[in-house]
């Protein structure tokens, strides 16, 4: 295989590692002040009962998006100027979406204060819910094509990237991850919010069977070619099967499937693109995997670190996994051990 497009489909991989292993965390973080219940103390306990089911694994699922960027610069180092030039303002949304959701996480249980809380729920929330449908945005316009000059500069400008096509693709990535999200929630934990996070994810699954499906074959009808129609039927497929899980209560089978979906919609996303990393569009300057490739030598030596490197980094990541995978309930929460106002302005003063 041509060195170039082996880092085409590497990048596909690392991609489809992000969205599935991130899509869970959008999931949880979006649905954190939709599924606790109960007086002001239970919902609280219920909500650090959500956080902690990602708390131990979010930062390390967000090593595959540095992963992706990185491996972009390298391989492509004509795709990662355009993309990034072009998409500036959706990435930096996505970025300040991510940092305000990183730091929400790492600092909501060092200050004992409902206000505080409450601040970190509302910044977790925006930081899912961006990167949820900013994502969808961005691939929709990689596969329907960007306008770009003969030097390969996007000129089309922002508002362009918000046609109805991406927009539904932001609808579709925000109801696979809402519905991602809630059957691993009821897959980690036990008790009331187990069943109402089973419960909700079968009506997810129907919204996400409808919304997802539509813009599939959108997809492959306007953009795409014959052979990705198989990603198609996988995704769907898949969908029917969580439809259906989901109301048998059986979340492993569920996650399982709701995973391939994603998997299934990268490669009907990749596949849409090649040969090109950037279609044309409005008769515009497309940008092939050929033309935007490193030389040989630099992708030589990048297959054989990504030999070496990348069975470590998945045998860590899944170590992790192993190690919290047991349920969380309300009964393994325990009392609240952050500081007080107070106490920091005593420290501080």
């Amino acid at each position: 295989m041509d060195l170039a497009i082996l880092w085409f489909v590497i990048i596909a991989i690392l991609w489809t590692g992000y969205l599935v292993l991130e899509g869970f965390d959008f999931g949880v973080g979006m649905l954190l002040s939709v599924l606790p219940r109960g007086d002001a103390k239970h919902r609280e306990k219920e909500r650090r009962v959500l956080v902690n089911t990602i708390g131990p694994v979010w930062d390390g699922n967000e090593v595959w998006l540095l992963t992706a960027g990185g491996a972009t610069f390298a391989a492509f180092p004509e795709w990662y100027a355009t993309m990034f030039s072009g998409f500036y303002i959706p990435l930096l949304i996505i970025l300040l979406g991510l940092v305000a959701r990183g730091v929400a996480f790492e600092y909501r249980g060092k200050i004992s204060d409902p206000v505080w809380a409450r601040r970190c729920d509302l910044a977790i929330q925006a930081g899912s819910w961006i990167p949820a449908v900013m994502w969808g945005v961005a691939f929709g316009n990689l596969v329907r094509g960007l306008l770009l000059d003969d030097g390969y500069q996007y000129v089309g400008g922002f508002w362009a990237l918000l046609n109805p096509f991406a927009l539904l693709g932001g609808l579709t990535t925000a109801s696979l991850f809402l519905l991602h999200g809630a059957v691993f929630i009821a897959l980690k934990t036990d008790g009331d919010i187990r069943r109402r996070a089973a419960r909700l994810a079968s009506g997810l699954s129907v919204v996400a069977l409808v919304v997802a499906g539509g813009w599939a074959i959108w997809a492959q009808l306007a953009y795409s070619v014959s052979w990705t129609w198989g990603a198609v039927v996988v995704a769907a497929g898949c969908l029917v099967g969580v439809v259906v899980a989901t109301r048998a209560r059986r979340e492993g089978i569920a996650f399982t499937l709701s995973a391939v979906t994603i998997v299934a919609a990268v490669v009907l996303i990749f596949g849409s693109m090649f040969p090109d990393v950037i279609p044309a569009v409005d008769g515009g300057q497309a940008l092939s995997v050929a033309e935007a490739s490193s030389t040989d030598y630099t992708l030589t030596i990048m297959s054989w670190v990504a030999l070496f490197l990348t069975p470590l980094v998945i045998a860590y990541q899944s170590w992790t996994y192993w190690v919290f995978r047991r349920r969380l309930s309300t009964r393994d929460i325990p009392a609240p051990a952050g500081l007080s106002w107070q106490k920091i302005k005593d420290a501080a003063f």
